[in-house]
């Protein structure tokens, strides 16, 4: 009888192209997602070596990163770009995408988007699938059940020529998730207390694996969620066993297969889901009953906490690095410890990024938000992760909910999560957002930021104030 095997075994044991023991293997990628920021030197290597892309057919583009998201005009559709780096790189990738026969979504494409969400949408990210980009929250589509990963520029250049990569097999852990999510915290505050529990290096040399009756209850745009801050949690890749979930949100799209090939693909993804008595590298069980709204108060992400706690006070750390490391924090912050997060005063919220841009967050955010007005001295920017995203809020009337609350509407792109498009926070600013990172100037230069669910985004924009969405009624 073969040994259980882990969801991550099999897609693992089925891509391997070479083996040979204390090295690297060869693994065959099924998919390869492109942007305009990490491409441009894989493809003029490319052109040094004379090598043509191996499988055009396997390698998608789109623009996201640099893309600015205000229009010069609504009625014309048009989106101007300023920035000359921005305009040479999305140029750039045009032009590769042309010379080498890839499928580009550029800036006249009606399915443009962040490449993390124009992927699951389209159906190219499917179960079983090995996926990457250059991009570290890769790890989204591990939610199909899919082992995808980030690689660097010169990786992107390997996998272009050969449609395979050299990689350690990295161990897995099991993170179980129980109970019944309580009102008003979502997947976004799951991950981000799993990321407070075991530090920003907890899942180093693993790949996550969610389960547990909390996940099985989430949609597939809250599993990507989950998958999509892996990274920050050190893991090499984040996944979700495919279900009947899964298998209805994929069906129908333009890229999923039809009839008797639907029939067997599904069939191919039932057997995919670890079997019983499969023993993972390492495991970690948390209830979520109890759980709370979460946001951050430092400069990465495991350095978060319920909502309604204490800022952590650098003198309660035992440990000397510890205490420099949030004392530093904090003082780029300019917060201080043991004192609550709510009522901070917030001058910026923004929701979009790869993380929470999706139609059901913009459903949910303009569910609670309607009825209410952002805070005088708040602004807040509402930015869909695609164009098709963008359309269907728009057609369900959600643009107009979130204006005449007050807030900004956007077209679709990375927006304030990068910073490298014009949507930036001012030196000394303050945000709430639906992004995964919090470092450092990653808003903008001097900016301050603490990630936290759309939910509290919006009862922060509200409120002009950190707030607890629990306190906040939606009547």
């Amino acid at each position: 009888m073969s040994k259980p095997q882990t969801l991550f075994d099999k897609i693992w044991q089925s891509h391997i192209v070479i083996s040979e023991k204390d090295a690297p293997s060869v693994l065959y990628i099924d998919l390869q997602l492109v942007h305009e920021v990490t491409s441009p030197q894989a493809f003029s290597g490319l052109r040094q070596r004379g090598l043509k892309v191996r499988r055009p057919d396997r390698t998608f583009a789109t623009m996201d990163h640099s893309l600015p998201t205000e229009l010069v005009s609504k009625s014309s559709g048009i989106i101007a770009i300023k920035d000359q780096i921005a305009a040479k790189q999305l140029d750039q990738l045009a032009a590769n995408c042309s010379d080498f026969g890839i499928s580009l979504y550029g800036l006249d494409n009606p399915y443009r988007g962040i490449v993390h969400v124009i992927g699951p949408e389209l159906g190219l990210t499917q179960p079983g699938m090995t996926i990457v980009c250059g991009d570290s929250h890769t790890s989204t589509h591990g939610a199909f059940g899919a082992l995808a990963f980030g690689i660097g520029t010169s990786e992107v250049e390997h996998v272009l020529a050969t449609q395979s990569l050299l990689q350690y097999r990295p161990k897995t852990y099991k993170v179980n998730f129980e109970g019944d999510l309580p009102a008003r915290v979502t997947a976004k505050d799951m991950i981000l207390a799993l990321i407070a529990k075991i530090g920003v290096g907890g899942g180093t040399g693993h790949v996550f694996e969610f389960m547990g009756t909390a996940v099985s209850q989430l949609s597939m745009e809250a599993r990507m969620t989950l998958c999509n801050m892996s990274i920050e949690g050190g893991a090499r890749a984040g996944l979700v066993a495919p279900d009947e979930t899964t298998f209805e949100y994929l069906k129908g799209r333009k890229f999923a297969s039809q009839g008797d090939a639907w029939d067997e693909a599904v069939a191919y993804w039932r057997t995919l889901p670890s079997d019983e008595g499969a023993v993972y590298d390492k495991e970690i069980s948390i209830a979520v009953n109890e759980m709370e709204p979460m946001i951050t108060y430092g400069t990465h992400p495991g350095m978060g906490m319920g909502i309604s706690q204490n800022i952590p006070a650098p003198a309660d750390e035992s440990d000397i690095n510890e205490r420099a490391s949030l004392q530093k924090a904090l003082d780029y912050m300019e917060l201080e410890g043991g004192r609550p997060l709510i009522g901070q005063k917030v001058d910026v919220v923004f929701l979009g990024s790869c993380t929470n841009s999706r139609l059901s967050d913009l459903r949910q955010a303009a569910s609670f938000i309607d009825g209410h007005t952002v805070a005088a001295d708040t602004r807040m920017m509402v930015v869909p992760g695609s164009e098709d995203v963008r359309r269907q809020a728009e057609a369900e009337g959600l643009d107009k909910i979130f204006t005449a609350a007050g807030a900004e509407w956007r077209t679709a792109g990375c927006s304030m999560c990068i910073a490298m498009n014009g949507d930036q926070l001012q030196p000394g600013q303050y945000a709430v957002s639906t992004s995964n990172r919090n470092f450092e100037g990653r808003q903008g230069a001097g900016g301050r930021t603490f990630l936290a669910s759309p939910l509290t985004a919006v009862a922060t924009a509200v409120n002009g104030v950190v707030t607890d969405p629990r306190t906040m009624s939606n009547e």
